[in-house]
């Protein structure tokens, strides 16, 4: 009786089993290729694309979360108020800021009437017009509770505003504005805006309700 395998049956078995670990190691290639690339289902890809002044971006639909949205608004009333105000002694920030060009924040949150409002006021022609011969800076600050709704996108806002330069610092004021937000529902806006206010708001409205006037015309110029 024969206990030893023939040489042709020993390389047939030997075939099989190396053809059958080729095969285990293309279904395991297999399956990990189509895991890393789903080419078969939707993925989502955020494009990124060089600014450009002659894009707009226009605002078809919105639909938001009631919440989200007045908590937006009330940050871009924030962040108004502080562009609109707060003073660095920096000439080239404090122009671009405040300038009419497309890179003025105040000139692309405001409608034109509510700028031209602005550009009345002792502070802004002190800084365009001419820098000031001094270096002092204006901060604000909101108390808890500082915006308060009045209905249809009118908003009451309470802010504490003050100067100082290196030799003193002004007492600290208050103020009280009525601001009022527009959004149109068809909103244009400049491709280089769509981050800082992609939803186009812009302040129509800006009133001094408390504070005897307008704290860029009775702050730090007024008192020197």
């Amino acid at each position: 009786m024969q206990n030893r395998i023939e040489p042709p049956i020993l390389l047939s078995r030997l075939m099989l089993f190396v053809f059958t670990t080729m095969l285990v190691v293309l279904v395991v290639m297999l399956v990990a290729v189509y895991n890393m690339y789903p080419l078969n289902r939707p993925q989502v890809f955020f494009l990124m694309t060089a600014p450009q002044d002659n894009l707009t971006v226009v605002l078809r639909e919105l639909v938001p979360v009631d919440e989200n949205l007045d908590n937006f608004k009330r940050t871009f009333i924030r962040e108004y108020i502080r562009a609109r105000n707060e003073i660095v002694p920096n000439a080239a920030e404090m122009r671009e800021k405040w300038n009419n060009a497309d890179n003025g924040v105040v000139y692309e949150w405001s409608t034109q009437d509510v700028y031209n409002a602005f550009t009345q006021t002792n502070m802004w022609n002190a800084w365009m017009g001419g820098v000031p011969d001094f270096e002092f800076s204006c901060s604000v600050e909101f108390d808890n509770g500082a915006i308060s709704p009045r209905g249809n996108d009118v908003y009451s806002v309470k802010f504490r505003y003050f100067c100082s330069d290196s030799n003193r610092q002004m007492d600290k004021k208050d103020y009280t504005i009525q601001l009022k937000l527009e959004m149109e529902d068809n909103a244009t806006i400049k491709w280089d805006e769509r981050l800082d206010n992609p939803l186009g708001i812009r302040v129509s409205e800006y009133t001094i309700e408390s504070g005897n006037g307008d704290p860029l015309d009775t702050g730090y110029l007024a008192s020197n």
